[in-house]
């Protein structure tokens, strides 16, 4: 697979020996001793002296066959740039790799620059010796605000293939630029493209090794892409085992299940692969409470019960009963479903763009957090939002999804979802405790065997009921604490799990920082009265310069 590393390389000039990335360094005035050396190094007065003292040209490239003006759109000199274009530098010239201005502009994704370069005749889709356009340049760098630049702004071809049949796709998902590859899947990028070797982004992805490409490729994708075989005979499953990757191997040879247990009616298996477990969890709280009050109640093997025995008995029943209410809320409740785009972006002319339309100033939805968009249901959503594979929909303030009430948990039923396992960890604790009182008090009269012996023949019910509740009592406990530790701090299970790639929950120096936090008081209270915390309201003023 070597052969599918030959990304674009920019040589530097053999009369700048700090090579063209090297912007930050303060050169002497030995370093820069001509136009080129001045361009790369933005050093606009020695430019002046070259040009207007010296008459040195700049629509003649260097020995090495570069031009001033790619030195100075490389590094993103935007006055240099400006100069050269006005002072007759050639704003199509190409190297000898046939790249021009706006290629190398790509590498530094300088909007300021490309601007200048295509509103003065640049040729956004000229393409260098490999095929490769200022797009495909952009997404080997992970350019992602350069690369939406060109589309929306010039009209540029997100999706072209190179002279190796590679696209912007297969780049970003070959270098692992997970916002790159969210943008172009969300304008439609086509994902089942394979290049000379037969590979997918998919297969791309699997030989770098980089889980979280993979997982929006998957989540976006469809099953078929998973079972693509490249010139070789391989799938990307069998790619990343080959290439050692064991995490992402696993990840994609479990992944058909995403497209398997849910939604698709064809291969759907069975009635639990459409509606999860609820319908079990739900039968399971039913006999649990039948079976208290047969088995612990109103067991006629037991002693009569005492007015205090019984008043917190059906209080455990009362309970149980709510408990049964607040589990179909939340699980036929609306989660907090964004309303998804029906129709592709570019399928049709008459479709606004989203991202253009956007102002990023102002904006309460669009922070500049490029995981705000949806590949799948085409729509820019609230930060906190995810998509849910096993919903197929974006859900605001997503917290997890719980196959055991079917549904999501998230902005609009976690206040139900908290208030069940509440009521839920309630009841089966009060019953466990009656329960328990029922059988410590129980005399044994003339029983040959031990207790133990005499309550498992004499109360078989009771202590199956027991078992059982003490399972939903620590399952309920669990759920609780979490819930209860994750509303006081306002953070969500998901933001949990994946705080070390979301920029949102770090400070600019990186440091984990919930933003939403604004104290145990403010956060509970806004739970309990609203259900739950405005996302526009934040602690700390830095959260869109984090999310660039």
């Amino acid at each position: 697979m070597a052969s599918h590393e030959s990304e674009i390389q920019l040589v530097s000039d053999s009369k700048n020996p700090q090579n063209s990335t090297s912007t930050n360094k303060n050169p002497n005035d030995n370093t820069i001793i001509d136009i080129f050396s001045a361009s790369a190094y933005g050093n606009f007065e020695k430019l002046l002296k070259f040009v207007e003292e010296d008459g040195a040209s700049l629509s003649k490239p260097d020995g090495n066959g570069y031009y001033a003006l790619q030195w100075a759109s490389l590094n993103n000199y935007t006055n240099i740039v400006q100069y050269i274009i006005e002072h007759g530098g050639d704003i199509n010239a190409a190297d000898n790799m046939e790249q021009t201005a706006l290629h190398w502009a790509a590498v530094r994704g300088s909007v300021a620059v490309v601007d200048m370069l295509l509103q003065n005749g640049a040729r956004v889709e000229a393409a260098d010796v490999n095929g490769y356009r200022a797009v495909h340049v952009a997404a080997q760098y992970g350019q992602t605000g350069f690369l939406n630049h060109i589309i929306t702004r010039y009209g540029a071809d997100f999706d072209p293939p190179d002279k190796d049949g590679r696209s912007p796709l297969h780049w970003a998902a070959y270098k692992g630029f997970a916002d790159t590859i969210r943008l172009l899947l969300f304008r439609d990028a086509y994902q089942g493209r394979q290049d000379k070797d037969g590979c997918t982004p998919l297969h791309w992805a699997a030989i770098s090794g980089n889980v979280e490409a993979c997982t929006i490729l998957v989540h976006a994708g469809t099953k078929q892409e998973l079972m693509v075989k490249d010139n070789a005979g391989f799938t990307p499953s069998q790619l990343a085992s080959d290439k050692g990757h064991r995490h992402v191997a696993f990840f994609l040879s479990n992944a058909k299940r995403i497209h398997v247990n849910y939604c698709e009616e064809k291969v759907c298996i069975g009635w639990i692969g459409k509606i999860g477990y609820a319908p079990i969890l739900f039968f399971v709280m039913i006999i649990v409470t039948i079976l208290f009050i047969n088995t612990v109640l109103a067991a006629p093997t037991f002693t009569k019960v005492t007015a205090v025995v019984g008043l917190w008995g059906w209080t455990a029943v009362s309970l149980s009963v709510g408990t049964l209410i607040m589990f179909y809320r939340c699980s036929s409740k609306d989660p907090g479903y964004i309303e998804r785009n029906s129709e592709g972006l570019t399928n049709h002319a008459d479709v606004d763009d989203p991202l253009l339309n956007i102002d990023l100033n102002y904006s309460s939805v669009w922070t500049g957090n490029w995981s705000q968009l949806c590949p799948t249901c085409k729509i820019i959503r609230p930060v906190r939002s995810k998509h849910c594979p096993s919903c197929k929909h974006c859900v605001e303030q997503f917290d997890h999804h719980c196959p055991w009430i079917s549904n999501c948990v998230g902005k609009r039923n976690k206040w139900d979802f908290f208030v069940f396992v509440c009521m839920a960890t309630l009841s089966t604790f009060i019953a466990a405790v009656v329960a328990v009182q029922r059988i410590w008090t129980e005399p044994v009269l003339s029983f040959a065997g031990t207790w133990t012996q005499h309550l498992v023949t004499q109360h078989p019910g009771a202590i199956t009921f027991l078992v059982l509740d003490v399972v939903l009592l620590l399952a309920g406990a669990a759920l609780t604490t979490a819930q209860a530790s994750q509303i006081a701090r306002n953070i969500t299970t998901n933001e949990l799990a994946n705080a070390a790639r979301y920029t949102y929950l770090r400070d600019p120096e990186g440091r984990f920082r919930n933003p939403y936090n604004h104290g145990f008081r403010k956060n509970c209270t806004d739970f309990l009265i609203r259900g739950y915390s405005e996302d526009d309201e934040i602690t700390w003023p830095s959260l869109q310069q984090a999310t660039h």
